[in-house]
């Protein structure tokens, strides 16, 4: 499994529900990534989305301890048990995990891939990714140049996990 990610200089990846900045290259890094995949993702994380809704052109899994929720658009499922009998049937190289900080930490252990939008600044954050900088088991492998938004700086980092 692939794990995708933007953080900040604390790896802070949200705020109160929310994104912590949209930036346009970094969604089309995102789309380009995950379309056509499945995607893994918690019912807060779900409800961030506009209109609440899966995105398209993806295989939407929701994960939640809520047993009377139910999503039409996408497949909802209650525990861990039941995803990974599920995901027996994909191609761990076709299933991203997309968040939340929850569900981020469940599936660390479970991915061989990272993708980390790096942002080099200090948001107000409530919400983390742990930090692959300081894990042992994982390395950075590739790193783009230094992008720009406004004025942000940004790069886009590659981490796999030692074998």
């Amino acid at each position: 499994m692939k794990l995708i990610a933007s953080v900040d200089n604390n790896w802070g990846i949200g705020y109160k529900g929310k994104l912590l900045v949209s930036i346009p290259s970094d969604q089309r890094f995102f789309r380009n990534e995950t379309v056509g995949k499945t995607v893994v993702l918690g019912r807060r994380t779900l409800d961030t989305f506009p209109g609440g809704r899966p995105l398209s052109d993806r295989e939407n899994i929701i994960l939640t301890r809520d047993i009377s929720y139910t999503n039409r658009d996408a497949r909802v499922i209650h525990g861990m048990e039941e995803l990974e009998s599920l995901l027996v049937e994909r191609e761990s190289d076709e299933v991203y995990i997309i968040g939340g900080q929850s569900v981020y930490e469940q599936f660390l252990d479970r991915c061989d891939v990272a993708y980390i939008t790096k942002i080099d600044y200090e948001f107000a954050a409530d919400s983390y990714l742990p930090n692959l900088d300081k894990n042992p088991e994982w390395e950075c492998i590739e790193e783009s140049e230094e992008k720009t938004y406004y004025n942000l700086c940004y790069k886009f980092c590659k981490y796999v996990r030692k074998k």
